[in-house]
């Protein structure tokens, strides 16, 4: 079976990173996705590494832990991150992309590196040979099924995604233009300012709101990360507005004053066209979402592009069931990258993703997999995966890239310096690590879109930092 094509489920962040990397290694991959023939509930587009929470991949400034991990992944060619800053849109210091152009750029970064053959239609059976499940968090009911009677327990929580709305129903002379502390340009973001009558108002409408409640059987478990904003609103008062309604850093321009809270709205395209409602994830009706965000300053004559929804995610307990190379241990054929190892967030996914690439290519070409240093933001995610990262016992829940995840920095660093120590240490942990990385592109005669043959160029040899 080594020269057998290697099965890639999933055409997301994650598993376009794998099948890219295994083909750039030289691997005939088969990527199996069940767009078109059928969406998961949260999927709007038939493309590949579609955008759902939302348009941002947070921060890319390299001294925070997920720049660098931007940062790292620029470096070893990863189609993702390359494809993201082709497609980049204001948004302060954050990467943030134009949806479309960024999945239709994906999709031809496959196409153009060959050896990928693309075949739509819902995997319900794991297929013979390696397989890489990369399903993220909305792994369909048949799928979960098979792999449950490997991992033997339930494999999901919930998550819940956010409202866009129209651009030019936004009421401007309500809204103002600024980003926290003056980042990026300063106008990469609108800002509805909020009393406190008015914030509390909205809080008490959040809690009294209709819910999609789960079905009696499915106890509803959500990231941290990522939560409903009106389950936020029922932990207390104010925790919205030290969340993501905080107003610091801002000031209206009007009064010259901080508001009491903000909604921060960002840019979905360039054109600015669609806003994203910042931290906004619902669980609410779309009848109460329409009602009660409507509320708010800015918003009375709002055209909602997209509602929140909610939806489940799907995870394995990675540090229990995966081997060091994330494969699983009851069944080593199989690998696994993404969401549905644990991780948290669209970067984290594709560097997961990587991560599977490098651990598959190692097991078909009988060399070893030397995973990064986990000083590295690429090392401290794989520390995370493997439970590395955690206390012995600790329960197994999923998470974006922190600091936390990193070894502590020896000797005494003041808390001011710490994130220049952590990216400094990155640095040269990474420096010493990447030279070890397989990245010769073998040449491909052509690519096979949708079960037919695409002409293709022929492939060049590329060092880590180039992207063909």
């Amino acid at each position: 079976m080594a020269n057998a094509p290697i099965t890639v489920i999933g055409a997301g962040l994650a598993g376009s990173e794998v099948a890219y990397q295994l083909a750039r290694l030289g691997h005939d991959v088969v990527l199996r996705e069940q767009k078109p023939v059928k969406r998961s509930p949260a999927h709007q587009s038939d493309g590949v590494a579609e955008l759902v929470c939302s348009n941002s991949m947070r921060s890319d400034n390299p001294e925070s832990a997920i720049g660098m991990l931007h940062a790292e992944l620029r470096r070893v060619g990863s189609v993702i991150l390359h494809s993201a800053d082709a497609h980049r849109v204001p948004a302060g210091d954050a990467l943030a992309v134009e949806r479309v152009g960024f999945s239709a750029e994906v999709r031809a970064r496959l196409e153009r590196v060959g050896r990928i053959t693309f075949v739509p239609g819902e995997v319900t059976a794991l297929p013979e040979g390696d397989v890489v499940v990369a399903t993220g968090p909305l792994t369909s009911d048949g799928l979960t099924a098979a792999l449950s009677a490997y991992t033997g327990e339930k494999l999901y929580f919930y998550d819940a995604i956010a409202p866009i709305v129209a651009g030019d129903s936004v009421d401007l002379s309500v809204a103002f233009r600024a980003s926290r502390y003056g980042k990026g340009d300063g106008d990469d973001y609108l800002n509805l300012p909020l009393t406190k009558e008015a914030y509390t108002q909205f809080v008490a409408e959040l809690r009294a709101g209709q819910k999609v409640m789960p079905h009696a059987f499915e106890e509803p478990k959500y990231f941290e990360g990522c939560l409903p904003i009106e389950v936020m609103a029922e932990r207390g008062e104010q925790v919205l507005a030290f969340g993501p309604m905080k107003p610091v850093g801002l000031v209206d321009p009007r009064t010259g004053k901080r508001p009491w809270a903000v909604v921060q709205l960002r840019m979905e395209d360039r054109a600015g066209t669609a806003w994203n409602l910042v931290g906004f994830q619902s669980r609410l009706t779309w009848g109460e979402q329409k009602r009660i965000f409507g509320m708010l300053p800015g918003l009375q004559n709002a055209e909602w592009l997209r509602m929140g929804q909610i939806h489940r995610n799907t995870f394995l307990d990675s540090p229990r069931l995966l081997a060091p190379d994330l494969s699983l241990k009851a069944q080593p054929r199989l690998f696994f990258a993404g969401q549905i190892t644990g991780v948290e967030g669209y970067v984290e996914s594709a560097a997961c993703g990587y991560l599977c690439a490098l651990a598959v290519h190692a097991r078909r070409t009988g060399t070893s997999f030397s995973p990064p240093p986990g000083a590295t933001a690429l090392g401290a995610l794989y520390r995370h995966v493997t439970g590395e990262a955690h206390p012995p016992g600790a329960p197994y829940q999923p998470t974006n890239v922190v600091f936390a995840l990193f070894p502590p920095l020896e000797g005494r660093v003041h808390k001011a310096q710490k994130r220049q120590a952590y990216a400094a240490r990155a640095r040269q942990a990474f420096d010493a690590w990447v030279p070890q990385v397989p990245h010769e592109v073998a040449p491909a005669p052509q690519v096979m879109a949708l079960g037919s043959e695409v002409p293709h160029e022929s492939a060049r040899a590329v060092g880590p930092p180039v992207m063909p």
